[in-house]
């Protein structure tokens, strides 16, 4: 038991993990994918060989003594709003990070991609451009993130106090000399937009990502996402 509590203390969770194992049965119907960055994780499901989207979940992770998540948002499960859960033991090895549940469920995770670059992190949105006119904004429960690590994507609108949802989507992306790319591989509001590949132009001006091009519909945008921990620091 120490010697995983010391392998799992000394190695990071940043980056992008798949569900492969729950009580040591292989995950075949569904697919879901998990992102840890900045002490915040988020997480998508879709079904197995279609593009319909089942599920979300995410919120504030800790790895001290114990393994915890505070969740801020869950499609599947509102009273969990607000809750710390708690998993023990934590094991990483060889890619592999499985957590116990205190019911007692294993979750066996994959280590997808542990890449970065300069647009890996936890992110909030701050500021939209409209009809010419940069608005600026303060997040508060309300609020829309979009979160990058290893080689994955994923955007979630959410109100924090009465767990109202109002979509999320991910993928893969790539950025590198200002442009950035989305694969999208699930989203909620329209299963349609799967498939598709968004390219932006972007730069990081003074911490915050500056984010233009068109959205999924088509329809031009300018954006201002700021550091998630920097916007809600207390």
């Amino acid at each position: 038991m120490l010697m995983f509590f010391s392998m799992a203390t000394a190695q990071n969770l940043e980056g992008s993990w798949l569900l492969v194992e729950v009580d040591h049965q292989p995950v075949n119907d569904r697919e879901t994918l998990r992102i840890y960055m900045d002490n915040y994780f988020a997480q998508g499901t879709k079904e197995a060989g279609t593009n319909k989207f089942i599920s979300a979940l995410g919120g504030e992770y800790s790895l001290n003594d114990l393994y915890t998540e505070t969740y801020d948002f869950s499609t599947e499960d509102l009273s969990a709003l607000g809750e710390t859960r708690e998993y023990e033991p934590v094991e990483i090895q060889k890619n592999l990070l499985n957590l116990t549940a205190e019911d007692g469920t294993t979750y066996t995770w994959r280590r997808i991609s542990d890449d970065t670059n300069d647009l890996s992190g936890n992110w909030v949105i701050t500021g939209r451009q409209r009809d010419g006119k940069l608005n600026r904004s303060t997040p508060g429960a309300r609020r829309t993130i979009k979160i990058l690590g290893g080689d994955r994507f994923q955007w979630v609108a959410f109100n924090s106090e009465t767990g109202d949802f109002s979509g999320t989507g991910g993928g893969t992306y790539t950025a590198e000399d200002g442009k950035y790319t989305e694969h999208i591989e699930f989203f909620s509001r329209d299963d349609s937009r799967v498939g598709a590949s968004l390219d932006f132009d972007y730069k990081v001006k003074d911490g915050e990502w500056h984010h233009c091009g068109k959205s999924s519909k088509g329809d031009p945008i300018y954006e201002i996402w700021s550091p998630y921990a920097e916007a809600y620091k207390e």
